[in-house]
Parts: structure tokens; sequence; C-alpha cells
């Protein structure tokens, strides 16, 4: 019996080290993968991740894997070959990206998901994600408010297989088609693209010059529908982003943009390396698995106090 016992002592330990106390044994490394790093917002989340880290005495390596599925599996085996404790990832899409996240898990590293969530519960660590429902209704509703509840206007939509780009979707119109005076004169994807955005735009504008607003999934398809606009000299043409970049604050202190819907990108990175770190110590987040963070609608009232991806002390 005692045999037995030392027996199960050894295994429940050596499963404590493979997951449930999280990361590779001894390891100090947190691997962090973002889908961009000349994107602001996935620069700040890869900024906020690192920053944290090395505050919290790991060493860090940062990699951004382009929206592409197969490239983030060789990322996640890079990170299994360095012996990472835990990464922090942006993931490639909600179905394509379970099978890495897996991969990671089997390997013993805490994965820690932040933005994007995965099609898929009790593989990863934690998920973080901002709530993009509400915050869409926040921008869905200064979007209607600014075109005075009538008006045709334009839907830019960010990749078709990122949860986020569907939930915004369906934020937006949960306020809109409240309107009836709101008429969706096109919906189309810019997969999240500065260009694309601009393109589409520039066309839209061609078939439908009658158009009054664009509402955009991301801040960067804004901008490529601010830019635009612009060369069309379409000032009078409403204006909302979603994340809260410096763009288009600045587009919106000047008067070319109405609004953006903050989500916190760098807290949320941050807060993923707590987690992960919490992790690594106790064998447990101590939280659910899926945590989400309230977006902040940003106007020419508080615009001044955003900045990179935060407000300010004092803001409200």
């Amino acid at each position: 019996m005692k045999l037995w016992a030392l027996l199960a002592a050894v295994v429940a330990v050596a499963g404590f080290a493979l997951w449930g106390g999280g990361g590779q044994a001894g390891s100090r490394l947190i691997v962090i993968i973002t889908p961009s790093l000349d994107n602001p917002f996935f620069g700040q989340e890869a900024a906020g991740a690192e920053a944290r880290a090395k505050q919290l005495g790991y060493e860090t390596l940062t990699f951004s894997h382009g929206d592409d599925a197969f490239k983030q599996s060789e990322l996640i085996d890079t990170a299994i070959a360095r012996n990472a404790a835990a990464i922090v990832l942006d993931n490639a899409g909600a179905e394509a990206s379970v099978a890495a996240v897996q991969k990671a898990r089997n390997a013993g590293i805490a994965v820690i998901l932040i933005d994007r969530e995965i099609a898929a519960r009790g593989i990863a660590t934690a998920q973080i994600v901002s709530n993009n429902y509400q915050g869409a209704m926040l921008g869905g509703q200064a979007f209607a408010e600014a075109m005075g509840g009538k008006g045709p206007y334009v839907e830019l939509v960010g990749k078709e297989s990122d949860t986020n780009a569907n939930v915004r979707s369906r934020g937006f119109h949960e306020v809109l088609d409240q309107y009836p005076g709101l008429k969706l004169t096109a919906r189309q994807s810019a997969n999240w693209s500065q260009s694309e955005a601009f393109t589409k735009v520039q066309s839209i504008l061609q078939a439908h010059p009658e158009i009054k607003g664009v509402i955009a999934g991301n801040d960067t398809m804004a901008m490529g529908a601010v830019a635009a606009l612009q060369g069309a000299g379409r000032a009078d043409v409403v204006v909302v982003g979603f994340d809260g970049s410096n763009d288009v604050r600045d587009a919106i202190r000047d008067g070319k943009a109405v609004a953006t819907v903050l989500q916190p990108a760098y807290r949320q990175a941050q807060y993923a390396v707590e987690l992960a770190d919490r992790f690594l110590k106790t064998g447990s987040t101590g939280m659910p698995e899926k945590l989400i963070m309230d977006c902040i609608l940003i106007t020419r009232a508080n615009a001044a106090r955003l900045k990179d991806f935060a407000l300010q002390p004092g803001a409200r």
C-alpha cells in the first residue's frame, strides 16, 4: 500500500509540473505572439505584455503571426522548443487556433489569450477579451446620434473568420436597426486593413455618392475611410471607429471622425502576464477562464486624454 501511495504522489506532482503548475520546469520565458507589430493596437499589446513581464522578472520573446494560422502554429512550436513557461497570444482565428493552443497545453505551457477568443473552452489557461458587444453598442449609439437618426450609411466589417468582427457588427446593429431612418447602403469586409478600407470606400462613394456615414469595425479601417473621404472632398460624412487608436483620436480632435470605442489593449496584455505569473506560481489564475473588460466611448469630450489605447489618469 505504501508503494502505491508513493506512486500516486509522484504522478500527482508530475501532473502539477506539466499543467497544473503551469509552464515548463524552471523556465522564466514568456513568449508574446500578436497578429502584427506594425498595427498600433497589436503593437501596444506586445509592448504592454513585454513591459509587465520584465517587471515581474521574466525574459520575453515577441513574434507576429500576420493572421496566418500556419505561421502561428510554427511560432507555438518555437515557444515549445525554447522551453517557454507561458504564451500570451492574440490568435489567428477562433476555429483555426484551437489546435495550436491545444499543442501548447499538451507541452505544459500556460496560454493566456487576449483580444480574440477561440472556439473552445478548457484549453487556454485564460481568455481575456474586450466586451465587444457592449462597446459596439456605444459606438452605434454615437453614430446614430451624429447621423441625426437618418440617412444612408456604410458598414466596414473586419475579417469574417474573426469572432470580434461578427460580435461588433451585431452590437452595431442592435442599436442602428432601431432607427428606421438609417439605411444600410453597403456592408463590406475590409479585413481590418486600412488600404482595403480606402479602396472599398472609394468604390462605394462612386456607386453611392449619397452616403452620409461610415461605421467601421476597427480604427484601421476607419482611417482608410477618412482618407478616402478626404480625397473625395467629403467632409460631411460621419465616421465612427473601434479600438481607441491615437490616429482616430487625432481625427476626432480635427473633426474628421466623430467617435471611437476604446478597448484597453495595453492593460489587457499586462493583465494577461499577471495571470500567467499567478498561474505559474500557484497552479491557478484564481479567475474564470473567460474574462471580459468593458469598453469606453471616446468622443471630442475625452479624446485629449487618450494615448496608446489607454485613458490617462483622471479620465472618465
